[in-house]
């Protein structure tokens, strides 16, 4: 990176083409939603896409944290090699946990024994996880090399990838639809698929330059990167941190269905997450734009500080315009294709959420502060204590107020982030 002045001109060039990225990526899910409750079945569909695609997210757990690391780490041969040896092994790991989720035995317990899965939910859940097998490991891949370009002041090439993986995942979708008779979970899931994919293998094509300049940039492996006992040290905590951020799908899961009004809480909760996740990706982009800018000084901190309280306030409000405002029914009905019943049930939901995109940005200001300082473990202990919010919060709303599951949910989720956000507070203040 140059010595150019941390200004909120260049944070924002810099931040703009990862947004752009999350944005994109954050489109999928309102767009594959949109598709499945045009198809048969479509409430029995979206709730086994939603179930299948969160059980994929807590596979999917330990590796993605792999763009951050690379972003902080790959700065030579031997750093980026060991990285690499390391995401190969991580990518093994999670694909064989995949594998033993799909035997009958195991799925068995957890659709019908944990969740409560109806079995018309179950078996489409089912074969949609089995379509998703290679998404893990093709999302550790990619993040690999994204990390690398981020680090090499190349982040408008990850842009390009996601564009890749829009298409792909856009035109397998609108195939097998038009095809007819194909399950509308497992057409959200064969769509994600491929699109993830393709984008992984767009990455390594563009990334080949910049990790042949890498290869010949001499250097000992330093820092976390310097044995493999560092690495795994440093990197157990994010791996663990999104192992609990990404597991608390499920449990959520497990509680709204043995909820008042599980079957359409399940229905409506991907369409909900999705909207709030467009808002939430525009803070997710911000974690790699402060481990790159914030400077081995930390003479970064104060302009990046600012910009991330700016961007908090900015998401918050524009999830709010359309969450208080009729644009949610246009936003439920028309562009999402929810009937006006399950447009109804959203309404409350998606109101109490309306927060969790401004802190999702601050949590993302401190975990990447944490990763500079290389004190990951702080991250690990805010998840910890997000989870045990949700968790106590959708117990206590379930079994004891009665409540209907899309709500618990949305206030248990808020309350957690807010614990998290409370935990990693001292991270907003300056430290050299």
């Amino acid at each position: 990176m140059t010595d150019e002045p941390v200004t909120q001109t260049r944070i924002f060039r810099f931040w703009l083409p990862l947004a752009a990225t999350w944005l994109m990526m954050a489109a999928e899910g309102p767009f594959l939603a949109a598709v499945i409750a045009r198809l048969a079945e479509p409430t029995y569909n979206l709730a086994a896409y939603g179930v299948a695609f969160s059980l994929a997210l807590v596979v999917e757990a330990p590796v993605i944290m792999l763009m951050s690391a690379a972003t902080a780490l790959a700065r030579n041969r031997l750093s980026y090699l060991r990285l690499r040896t390391f995401t190969h092994i991580l990518n093994a790991a999670v694909t064989l946990a995949m594998g033993v989720a799909l035997l009958p035995p195991v799925f068995n317990a957890i659709a019908f024994g944990l969740i409560g899965l109806p079995t018309e939910v179950a078996s489409r859940t089912h074969i949609a996880l089995l379509i998703l097998l290679p998404w893990p490991a093709a999302i550790g891949i990619r993040r690999l090399y994204q990390g690398v370009l981020i680090r090499h002041g190349l982040a408008r090439r990850v842009a390009y990838g996601t564009v890749v993986r829009l298409t792909v995942m856009c035109g397998t979708a609108f195939l097998l639809a038009r095809h007819g008779g194909i399950e509308g979970a497992w057409v959200g899931a064969a769509a994600l698929t491929m699109g993830v994919s393709c984008e992984a293998v767009a990455s390594r094509l563009m990334v080949g330059g910049t990790l042949r300049n890498l290869m010949q940039t001499p250097g000992a492996a330093a820092g976390a990167a310097s044995s493999w006992v560092a690495l795994s040290r440093f990197y157990y905590p994010l791996a663990l941190t999104t192992l609990l951020s990404l597991g608390i799908h499920p449990v959520v899961t497990f509680f709204v269905g043995n909820s008042r009004s599980s079957l359409e809480s399940l229905a409506v909760l991907p369409v909900i997450g999705s909207l709030v996740f467009i808002f939430r990706s525009l803070g997710l982009a911000y974690q790699e734009v402060v481990i790159v800018l914030i400077g081995d000084d930390h003479e970064g901190y104060a302009p990046l500080r600012t910009f991330g309280v700016r961007l908090s306030l900015g998401v918050t409000v524009g999830l709010s315009l359309i969450a208080w405002t009729p644009l949610a029914g246009v936003w439920f009905q028309v562009i999402s294709g929810l009937s006006p019943d399950l447009a109804s049930f959203a309404l409350t939901p998606i109101r109490i959420l309306a927060l969790i995109p401004g802190l999702t940005t601050l949590l993302c200001f401190q975990r990447a502060i944490m990763v500079v300082r290389n004190t990951t473990n702080g991250i690990t202990w805010a998840t910890i204590i997000e989870v045990v919010g949700v968790v106590v919060v959708m117990w206590i709303s379930i079994s004891n107020l009665d409540a209907i599951g899309a709500v618990a949910a949305a206030a248990a989720l808020l309350i957690g982030r807010i614990g998290a956000n409370l935990y990693l507070a001292p991270a907003m203040r300056e430290q050299r």
